[in-house]
């Protein structure tokens, strides 16, 4: 008789154990997903990122870096599930073994675009020369501080040497650390911003004039990698696979993240 009723209550014990842990499962299940991305695809992936969270429960914490400071925190051991940078940066991540190769996915395509005040004059950009003349007129020019490893920044000082105007540019120049370059221009602090295109049409009260020429132009591709060392591989894989779907295609389109020349 004791027996029994040393089973029974150890049966009900169990019950309760399962059912406890039926109860939480959901909660043990969400997952936090650190991101490390480029500002690049902000204005793209902060939304994306935000919306799928709702639909799944997972927590997606996004850091916006230059690719530079982005290598420089990875090198540093910052803890990360998801990196979207430049493919370069991301290939010589997969090679060094701290990326997935298999999880690569190319999410972006980027052009670097110059823009002005709302209502300013557009000045001719229709070709090197004209970009050079435009340059040298205006009063000063914003765009990313080189030394800060930004892709647009570093990509316009080399074509500002070739132009033989790198020196008299500088002079004028409004260096941007992090953040939209275009929002110096948005305040009144620069006449021009050049920068990549996905960063200067989200910024109020400025207008696109159109891209850089062809023969001048940088088209950067960004990709989304797992990290090596995440501790939520699947849940990061399933980020990176939500940012592929026809309604999110779209959406980075809508922002300037489809570039097509």
């Amino acid at each position: 008789m004791h027996s029994r009723i040393r089973m029974a209550i150890g049966a009900l014990a169990m019950l309760s154990l399962a059912s406890c842990m039926v109860g939480i499962a959901p909660v043990a299940l969400a997952a936090e997903i650190k991101v490390l991305s480029g500002g690049a695809v902000k204005a793209a992936v902060t939304d994306l990122g935000e919306a799928w969270s709702r639909e799944t429960g997972h927590r997606v914490v996004i850091t916006y870096a230059t690719t530079g400071a982005s290598m420089q925190k990875i090198a540093a051991g910052e803890p990360v599930d998801v990196i979207i940078l430049a493919v370069e940066a991301i290939e010589q991540l997969v090679a060094q073994g701290t990326a997935l190769a298999r999880t690569k996915t190319d999410i972006a395509r980027v052009g670097i675009g110059v823009a002005v005040r709302e209502g300013a004059p557009k000045p001719d950009i229709s070709s090197p020369e004209a970009v050079k003349q435009t340059m040298l007129a205006a009063k000063s020019v914003a765009y990313m501080d080189p030394s800060k490893g930004g892709t647009s920044g570093i990509h316009f000082t080399k074509v500002l040497e070739q132009m033989g105007i790198a020196a008299v540019v500088k002079s004028k120049a409004v260096l941007v650390d992090t953040g939209f370059a275009a929002e110096r221009v948005a305040k009144g602090e620069a006449e021009l911003v050049v920068h990549q295109i996905s960063e200067i049409l989200p910024v109020k009260g400025v207008t696109l004039i159109g891209p850089l020429p062809r023969e001048i132009q940088k088209v950067t591709v960004y990709s989304a990698v797992v990290a090596a060392k995440s501790e939520v591989q699947e849940a990061a894989q399933a980020f990176i696979a939500s940012m592929m779907t026809q309604a999110a295609r779209a959406k980075f389109a809508a922002v300037g993240l489809d570039y097509r020349e």
